[in-house]
């Protein structure tokens, strides 16, 4: 018997029990342990205390960011900044909730004191079953230290007074898959003017396949 079928068959048996003498309770007792395979003192438990509805309570300690108002507000930051991760959002809550209130209007003051005082961590818990349905992009990009090594990077705050130093980035043209052949963006930018180039590659490759063979059939590289 499944514990669905347990239950409704206690909630039938508690009402006659209740309602029975002291013979007919033990008869309805034995009948109970016999159905439902239940110890004799954990069947006389059950059919002694209150009939509840049978759900389990939730343990820890209830949420107070899942209300109506708090996730309207959130959700609304989030996707405006672009869906960024939970750290750099929590830093950005205070700068973007000026503008919310001048955009949709004035928020409680209970929800934004909840917004002020959310933490990465829980910004996590509470937007994970949003980052289901906002998925974002394929990354083409593998992670290496060769770059890194044979090239000057700067990852820290750009403070710079002169034009040439210079943002790169790639995006894949590749739909849902990075198999076969697509476009990769290449787009550059000067830190100090703000100059940017953009340029479309079919390959992240030096040098493409076809050039490679052709440099192999060449007469020279028969010799």
């Amino acid at each position: 018997m499944e514990r669905k079928e347990r239950r409704a068959y206690l909630e039938a048996v508690w009402r006659r029990y209740k309602a029975s003498d002291r013979l007919a309770k033990k008869q309805i007792l034995d009948e109970f342990c016999a159905v439902c395979k239940y110890n004799r003192k954990y069947a006389i438990g059950l059919l002694n205390k209150p009939l509840t509805s049978g759900k389990t309570a939730t343990r820890g300690r209830k949420s107070i960011y899942n209300t109506p108002q708090v996730l309207t507000v959130l959700h609304r930051i989030w996707k405006t900044a672009d869906f960024m991760c939970s750290s750099r959002l929590k830093a950005a809550i205070p700068l973007w909730l000026p503008c919310y209130e001048q955009e949709y209007g004035q928020i409680e003051a209970e929800t934004k004191r909840f917004m002020l005082s959310v933490s990465a961590a829980t910004l996590d818990r509470t937007l994970r079953p949003m980052r289901a349905r906002y998925r974002k992009g394929l990354c083409g990009t593998k992670p290496g230290t060769l770059l890194r090594e044979q090239i000057p990077i700067r990852t820290g705050f750009w403070d710079v007074e002169r034009p040439g130093f210079m943002e790169a980035d790639t995006v894949a043209h590749c739909g849902n898959s990075l198999d076969g052949n697509f476009v990769w963006s290449l787009t550059m930018t000067d830190i100090f003017t703000g100059w940017t180039e953009c340029r479309a590659v079919q390959k992240k490759r030096q040098r493409s396949r076809r050039a490679k063979k052709l440099d192999a059939s060449a007469p020279s590289a028969r010799l």
